[in-house]
């Protein structure tokens, strides 16, 4: 694992092997960090990084300048892990151990990204729930954007707030935001007032 960009731009990382993790290739991670370079300033960010893993994802923005990111992952030895690799680089990074969609319910704290890289296996049902439960629950700022990472095999363009996908290789990144229409109901007059 390699971080890409920044401040720790080269460094290699070795997560152990028992870890239950995939974590997102080089080219996808690069792919994705130049989506959101264009359109968010990465040092102002509250970023949500779910299904964290081996905290792959927190270190890229971190050393790209993010100061406000938590890394959330269900799995005690991913947790340990990114709490030991952000120590040592000094990384912003709160890390929580706790189940991704019992988080998703009771968080009252909103993120400009949201970033999820759940199991591949999981099921559609649980991708499904992740942006209905964001978007439910207003964790998103208005402004913000939700990435998925899943399989090719996985579809989510029919879900609500879908925007965008993105492929590299067997890898998607789906993309969901809020729309004007999701804010303004606008009433249409034909302004003949007889």
């Amino acid at each position: 694992m390699r971080i890409i960009s920044g401040k720790y731009k080269g460094r290699r990382l070795q997560a152990p092997k028992k870890l239950p993790v995939r974590p997102t290739t080089d080219m996808a991670k690069e792919a994705l960090f130049n989506i959101l370079r264009t359109n968010f300033n990465l040092t102002e960010l509250n970023v949500l990084d779910l299904f964290s893993g081996t905290g792959n994802i927190s270190y890229e923005f971190a050393s790209r300048g993010t100061e406000n990111i938590i890394a959330l992952d269900a799995d005690y030895g991913c947790v340990s892990y990114i709490k030991k690799v952000s120590t040592e680089f000094e990384f912003p990074i709160q890390v929580l151990k706790s189940d991704v969609y019992a988080f998703l319910i009771k968080n009252k704290t909103t993120f400009d990204i949201i970033f999820a890289d759940p199991p591949y296996n999981i099921g559609q049902d649980k991708f499904e729930a992740i942006p209905q439960l964001v978007f439910e629950n207003s964790i998103l700022e208005k402004d913000g954007m939700l990435i998925i990472e899943h399989s090719k095999h996985t579809k989510l363009d029919h879900l609500a707030h879908f925007s965008y996908a993105k492929s590299y290789g067997g890898n998607t990144f789906s993309f969901f935001e809020y729309f004007e229409e999701d804010e303004i109901e606008t009433t249409e007059t034909d302004g003949s007032e007889e």
